[in-house]
């Protein structure tokens, strides 16, 4: 309450972007205090009381946040104590890159929504070695890499920048999520057609095998796939020897939103996230759950602004969560609010 009441206005005040950067200073500072006076444990109390099995993994909770929060992994120490069971890290390429022109990111308020064009903007995936190898002794949560390609290298080249991420990611991250899903980087969308999808995943694949001990492989979909992707990418699962879905990324749909035409075309392109990319995901979920009989195991994403939402998620398939516009809008308690929702199905 105090943070749609008070904290959420005040940071709407700033530009979305610049927000962003605030908040988690701020976290940072808070959690920073409550560790000097001891309140950490009090105020951040872990609840979690069973394992939640998912790919071979064991997560203390089913609920994660989504990559594109903390691109660099520069918040993972403050995130954690939020209660997350996981936090998914990138989307990190192999050289650093700055990403789109700002602005390139947008609030939709009267839909409880974001439109992003970030275009991948990271720092590259040496610096976040680093980042995760200082922290490697003081996390207690399962952490995710999200990797992608650079803007510049063509996408018959694409396989070489996912290999330089997950050979050097390996060690320092629990699973791996291949984004091929993103609308903000140009092609990039065509490597999900069957033929360019199923030589990128073999190809990381192939690499996983090799180590002693493999990590769990994750491709992250569109929302704007046909019937016929689905089910491609249902017979690329069954061929090539990845563990998971994640369903699904941001939507260049742009229907049924509250937000005035005028105020949508200004904006321009970009990926729409929040509660208007609920249908579509639950639709695409439903639509894998039927073609698939069920057989792929995957983490619901996309419009979860609260138990609702998630309920329906959980009711058609998905195994955990990934929250990313609903903790913008919503703020902490809605993973309070998710894991009690998990905490009563079981």
């Amino acid at each position: 309450m105090f943070y749609r009441l008070v904290v959420r206005p005040l940071l709407f005040l700033f530009a979305p972007e610049k927000a962003h950067h605030i908040a988690l200073q701020l976290l940072r500072l808070q959690i920073r205090i409550l560790k000097i006076t001891g309140l950490i444990n009090i105020i951040y109390k872990d609840e979690d009381n069973a394992n939640v099995p998912f790919c071979g993994l064991n997560f203390k909770n089913g609920i994660g946040l989504a990559a594109g929060f903390d691109k660099d992994a520069k918040y993972i120490d403050i995130l954690q104590y939020l209660g997350f069971g996981f936090i998914e890290v990138g989307t990190v390429t192999p050289k650093p890159q700055i990403g789109n022109p700002q602005p390139r990111l947008f609030r939709l308020a009267k839909d409880n929504a974001i439109i992003n064009r970030m275009g991948f903007n990271n720092e590259g995936v040496d610096v976040m070695v680093e980042r995760l190898k200082k922290f490697e002794n003081r996390r207690n949560v399962i952490i995710g890499g999200n990797i992608g390609k650079n803007k510049n290298t063509p996408n018959e080249d694409a396989l070489s920048d996912y290999l330089i991420c997950f050979e050097k990611l390996f060690d320092h991250v629990d699973y791996f999520v291949v984004n091929v899903s993103s609308p903000n980087t140009p092609n990039l969308r065509a490597l999900q057609d069957k033929e360019p999808l199923k030589k990128l995943l073999e190809g990381i694949s192939i690499a996983n095998e090799t180590k002693q001990n493999p990590k769990p492989i994750l491709l992250k979909i569109a929302p704007d796939l046909t019937e016929g992707q689905i089910e491609d990418i249902i017979s690329i699962f069954n061929e090539v020897k990845i563990d998971g879905l994640i369903l699904n990324n941001t939507t260049i749909d742009r229907s049924n939103l509250k937000t005035s035409e005028k105020r949508v075309t200004s904006i321009g392109n970009g990926g729409l996230s929040g509660a208007p990319l609920f249908d579509k995901s639950l639709t695409i979920q439903q639509m894998l759950i039927s073609k698939s009989k069920g057989s792929i195991p995957y983490i619901g994403v996309g419009g979860i602004m609260g138990a609702k939402e998630g309920g329906l998620f959980l009711n058609v398939g998905a195994s955990m969560l990934q929250i990313y516009t609903g903790f913008i809008y919503k703020g902490p308690t809605i993973v309070k609010e998710l894991k009690k929702l998990l905490t009563e199905r079981v």
